[in-house]
């Protein structure tokens, strides 16, 4: 008994260590993109395209963020989706004051299509400008955000190119679930391999916040060529690099923020749409509970279990391998928290959230797997179609 229990705290041990390790090594390379300095070939022509659908509650505050850019020139495109509230009438009054910005509206909803999807496909169509940004409209601009995002593009040499925004949390679960995807990305994913290939395993990206060139957009199919996808985070990078072009990501904490969902309810529905083409996917949920669940839920537990001798088979040899693997699991965490203005709670937290987390990819995979629809927007999404599209994806969950 006490050899498996040893052998138990080993394993533990190893599921903390990897991805503490590779969050190490990853957080030096997700950088913020430099400051501009004085551009010599003029400031780049930028279209900030917002998809909007019964955003009535934030348009006015995305907009005016863009608004305020400094050493970039622009134009400001919102399509508004078939809302429901005033979402509408907010753009155009703003319109009227500030020629940059333009309402449009959105044709009817293909077949086949996700609204979102759609929404920018179309905005890609009525751009003006060569560099092209898509945000939510929950997003909030800094000032030199777009001209440091568009210098980042240039200096890499990047096709598109992603970053997350500083999440803004409002509640207890927030502050749980939400800086996970952090430590899903930077914890799972090979940076530096990223950079050095166009390997479509290792597309990752944030569908709050993207900036690509027109050309490139063209040549990947944008968002025509993911049409039917949930998850743009995912699959839009994926897209760039099956058809040869480069994807980047840098740190946009100083540069965006936003507060992705409002309440629980709306988190968990979010959370749970894109869940099935992240971490919910049919050959990943397994290997990933195992993951998740040994390297950083159970070592806390068994550390606890152990120092209150029960069972008494635990061996004393035990005891400091779980204190190391909690130590490992918790680190990435309150690193984050620094680097990234998360929670410090959410941080402390970090088993519980995880244990949130893993429960939602699950509920996700059975109501996939039953066939159910997934609502958002007011819109009803059929079930999966196939396992094909999910087998490959790497596993990050971002929004």
């Amino acid at each position: 008994m006490s050899i498996w229990l040893l052998a138990l705290s080993i394993f533990a041990l190893i599921l903390a260590v990897v991805p503490a390790w590779c969050f190490l090594v990853n957080v030096r390379l997700y950088a913020p993109p430099p400051p501009v300095g004085e551009l010599t070939l003029g400031p780049p022509r930028i279209s900030v395209l917002i998809p909007a659908r019964n955003e009535e509650a934030t348009i006015r505050g995305a907009v005016a963020s863009v608004l305020e850019s400094q050493g970039v020139e622009l134009e400001v495109v919102v399509l508004d989706d078939h809302s429901e509230d005033g979402t509408g009438s907010l753009v155009l009054e703003m319109s009227t004051w500030d020629s940059r910005v333009r309402l449009e509206e959105a044709p009817p909803l293909p077949a086949g299509w996700c609204g979102k999807q759609h929404a920018c496909w179309v905005l890609s169509r009525l751009a003006r400008n060569p560099i092209l940004v898509f945000i939510d409209a929950d997003v909030r601009l800094s000032p030199d955000a777009l001209a440091r995002m568009a210098a980042f593009l240039t200096s890499k040499g990047a096709d598109l190119a992603s970053g997350i925004p500083r999440q803004e949390t409002g509640s207890i679960l927030e502050a749980l679930i939400i800086p996970l995807v952090h430590f899903i990305l930077l914890g799972f994913l090979p940076l530096g391999r990223m950079r050095r290939g166009r390997d479509p395993r290792f597309a990752a990206g944030c569908g709050q916040l993207f900036i690509t060139t027109r050309e490139a957009y063209d040549r990947s199919g944008g968002h025509d060529a993911i049409r039917a996808t949930l998850h743009d985070g995912i699959k839009l990078p994926r897209a760039y690099r099956t058809a040869g072009l480069s994807t980047d990501l840098f740190d946009a904490t100083g540069l965006a923020s936003c507060r992705m969902y409002s309440d629980p309810r709306a988190l968990w529905s979010g959370l749970a749409k894109n869940a099935r083409e992240g971490l919910a996917a049919p050959r990943l949920i397994v290997p990933m509970t195992v993951i998740l669940l040994g390297g950083q839920v159970l070592p806390l537990g068994f550390l606890a279990l152990a120092l209150a001798g029960w069972p008494q088979a635990w061996p004393v040899m035990a005891i400091p391998i779980l204190a190391l693997a909690t130590a490992s699991a918790l680190m990435p965490r309150f690193l984050a928290a620094a680097r990234f203005r998360q929670s410090y709670l959410g941080a402390t937290l970090h088993p519980l959230g995880v244990l949130f987390l893993i429960v939602i990819q699950w509920y996700a995979f059975g109501r996939d797997r039953l066939g159910r629809p997934v609502s958002w927007r007011g819109r009803p999404y059929a079930a999966t179609v196939s396992d094909e599209n999910l087998i490959s994806d790497p596993p990050i969950n971002g929004s």
